[in-house]
């Protein structure tokens, strides 16, 4: 037994840091594509794609894809809100707003999970509490600024906040419903159900008669290969596995992370400039995300070690 946990612990980490990196880099990769292609046919037939990819390679490891209804439902209620909900509706923003800043406001998810949390009737602890809320002071000495000097959209805003009230009302959910065992096949019915709702929202929006090839850009293009394969096939599948094996609050901390991932691309790709309020947001960013992780493995100790310690007496 001894041997197996270093091996969680690898494999905890190892998710987590692709949802770190692979995720911060969607938000460049999003405000890309939607130069030239259609918000959310693209964003439809992204997760419509992945989730045939991922289940084909499923298929062919001979893995079971057979679930029940409830688990079907649960699946498919989870990626319709965190991925149509969330991800189209930062999609759609992102068409107004700079990547960065979309990444800086969508870092509010972990607040929201902690407030549904509460409604729930479940006890959150303060000093988690109050360390949401130093991420959150990061992210608004980052965000301030921008809306001081008129750079940040309002209506792309409000979408921005419906997208985080959304995603994390899927994170939240998702270990509180009945869904697939195997994390992969999980992945797959939420990709291809929230990818069917974005298609229907999208033919709904008019977007398929205003499609022209011609005008589609290479990096558009790229930027949308990219998006399927590493934010959905990778990064998605590595999200879902962390919510299955490792608490809500430590995967969460993803949304401080994206931000300062993000910042960066943006001065390196795109020459943004790196202000000083975005060196002491993301300080703070970094260190809420510390503490929170510290507080988290806390528990955990206290909770092994209570088990063991009624036991032996």
């Amino acid at each position: 037994m001894a041997s197996s946990r270093p091996t969680s612990n690898l494999s905890v980490w190892s998710a987590l840091g692709i949802v770190y990196v692979v995720w911060g880099s969607t938000y460049l990769a999003i405000a890309i594509a939607v130069q030239t292609l259609p918000p959310l046919l693209h964003a439809g037939i992204r997760f419509v794609l992945a989730g045939l990819l991922l289940a084909a390679w499923l298929a062919f490891r001979r893995v079971d894809l057979r679930v029940s209804r409830r688990e079907f439902g649960g699946a498919a209620a989870v990626g319709v809100l965190m991925l149509a909900g969330g991800n189209g509706l930062v999609v759609l923003a992102e068409r107004t707003v700079p990547s960065g800043i979309a990444a800086l406001i969508v870092a509010s998810i972990p607040l929201w999970i902690v407030l549904y949390r509460m409604v729930a009737g479940e006890r959150v602890g303060r000093d988690l509490f109050a360390g949401v809320l130093l991420g959150l002071v990061g992210v608004a000495i980052l965000v301030v600024p921008g809306g001081l000097n008129g750079t940040i959209d309002p209506v792309g805003a409000l979408m921005l906040f419906g997208a985080t009230l959304s995603w994390a009302l899927g994170t939240f959910l998702s270990p509180r419903l009945d869904t697939p065992r195997n994390a992969f096949v999980s992945t797959s019915y939420q990709m291809l159900a929230a990818g069917i709702v974005l298609l229907v929202v999208a033919f709904g929006r008019g977007e398929l008669a205003h499609v022209d090839p011609a005008t589609f850009s290479m990096r558009s293009v790229i930027a949308f290969g990219y998006l399927i394969v590493f934010g959905s096939l990778v990064a998605y599948s590595a999200y879902t596995w962390l919510l299955q094996n490792a608490s809500v609050s430590l995967v969460s901390t993803y949304a401080f992370v994206n931000p300062v991932v993000a910042v960066v691309l943006g001065a390196v790709i795109l020459a943004e400039p790196i202000t000083p309020s975005i060196v002491i947001g993301a300080a703070v960013i970094v260190v809420a995300v510390a503490f929170i992780v510290a507080r988290q493995n806390a528990a955990r100790r206290t909770d092994r070690v209570a088990p063991a310690a009624e036991a032996a007496d």
